[in-house]
């Protein structure tokens, strides 16, 4: 086995196997933190950070149970494998259902003790990866929330969609987070355990496309030098997203609309039906019912994947999430390049918020990303901004009159501290000296709120 420097914590209070235990965990390479009694490994405990516990189970002043009782009552979530004698396996089933990992008992084999720590090991390095995916999973998400109605009424449709089997059309620009949101349909599912397979539908000839789908078998065509599966056939039991679904040929239309309706299909040269249990997420900027009426897209296929209709909207509808959003990835590639940015100032936020974002978040994101990349920080400014940005709100209408002057100050005031605070309103009231509800209505009479 390999080094990896793992440190151990070995509790037990008979000299003689602790220091088998030790000398045998330092050959595999791991550190070894050795207490001689039950208190002394909750005080090793408190003062390392082991990734393993080896705790005999009978012990003089805490009993190994005590012990592993004491560890998850304290919140550490570390495996701990208990040391038994011959003729304890009931404590030792006792210990299992208390939260113990595994048990080895005396006399053990060498071989044993590495292969019971290797797979205790691997089992808390795959916790910890799954909780670290599931926090970037939910700051992911968090792009998804905001204050505008719309997008909290395509929150809501989702959350109630996820709970059901039934095919959901995506609807919206491109850039407004559709595989954002299939990605969390899947992950509030019965099916977030299995695959998720995403397919763009977009600039795939009909063959290539029908062979992502359904697979093909040797021979097929020229090229099929072996058996390919499909996307379906790989995602079983899973989500498929088909994205950019309006752009598919009408050959592979009418063999999707037998998919959805039999769930089954034929790999490209096959004969074989093939069985799978898949949920279809769809996903299209097309508006789809204008191109069944123009006979572009088959009515009976449009009506199957319409059961569950989302519609994202554009960000230029919800610009009242624009202070939060670019806060959001102004954090997020300051840490990703090391750069030591911390916000926007008011006067790029302005801008920020008067641009119309033709490519919505994504387009946001990466202004942001190239801000951040070429600033100098720790703010980004208006010349930070592409032109075409900063152009944008140049050319203003006149000031016609005293109320839209005042209107126009006001709103220019209130999104620079929005901006300032990173959106926070609690925090922006106080700064400009107003009640936070008097806050919140001078930014939805502004048009602030969208």
């Amino acid at each position: 086995m390999e080094s990896n420097g793992d440190t151990i914590l070995v509790a037990d209070d008979d000299p003689y196997i602790g220091k088998i235990l030790s000398d045998r965990l330092q050959s595999l390479g791991h550190q070894v933190l050795l207490a001689s009694s039950g208190r002394m490994a909750l005080e090793l405990l408190d003062s390392h950070d082991p990734q393993l516990a080896l705790v005999d189970i009978a012990m003089p002043d805490l009993s190994g149970i005590d012990v592993l009782k004491e560890i998850r009552g304290r919140g550490k979530d570390l495996p701990v494998v208990m040391i038994t004698a011959y003729g304890s396996i009931d404590l030792a089933v006792q210990a299992m259902r208390e939260g113990a990992y595994d048990f080895i008992s005396k006399p053990f084999k060498p071989e044993h003790i590495a292969l019971v720590v290797q797979k205790a090991i691997e089992q808390q390095r795959l916790r910890t990866k799954v909780e670290i995916l599931s926090e970037e999973t939910a700051k992911r998400y968090y792009l998804l929330v905001g204050k505008n109605p719309k997008m909290n009424q395509a929150m809501d449709a989702a959350k109630k969609a996820a709970a059901t089997r039934a095919t959901v059309l995506l609807l919206g620009e491109s850039g407004t987070g559709k595989e954002l949101f299939a990605r969390a349909i899947h992950e509030w599912s019965e099916r977030k355990e299995r695959p998720f397979v995403a397919i763009n539908c977009v600039g795939l000839s009909r063959e290539l496309l029908e062979s992502e789908l359904f697979g093909h078998e040797k021979g097929a065509f020229t090229g099929a030098y072996q058996l390919k599966k499909g996307k379906m056939e790989v995602a079983h039991s899973g989500t498929v997203f088909l994205d950019e679904l309006g752009d598919i040929s009408a050959e592979v239309q009418a063999k999707l609309l037998r998919f959805i309706q039999e769930r089954e299909f034929e790999r490209v040269g096959g004969t074989k039906p093939i069985e799978v249990d898949v949920r279809i997420i769809a996903a299209t900027n097309r508006d789809l019912a204008a191109w069944v009426q123009a006979g572009r897209f088959r009515e009976d296929l449009y009506h199957r994947l319409n059961v569950i209709q989302i519609n994202l909207p554009a960000l230029k509808e919800r610009k009242e999430d624009i202070p939060e959003l670019s806060q959001y990835f102004v954090k997020k590639f300051s840490l990703e390049t090391k750069r030591n940015f911390t916000g926007i100032t008011g006067e790029a936020l302005e801008r920020l918020v008067a641009y119309d974002w033709p490519g919505n978040v994504r387009e946001l994101a990466n202004v942001i990303e190239q801000a951040v990349v070429l600033g100098q920080g720790p703010n980004i400014l208006v010349t930070d901004l592409p032109a075409r940005i900063v152009s944008h709100t140049s050319t203003r209408k006149p000031i016609l009159c005293y109320r839209e002057a005042l209107n126009n100050f006001r709103r220019e005031l209130i999104a620079r501290v929005l901006g300032e605070t990173g959106g926070n309103q609690t925090a922006a009231a106080v700064i400009l000296g107003v009640h936070r509800k008097y806050l919140q209505r001078l930014i939805k009479s502004l048009g602030l709120a969208g």
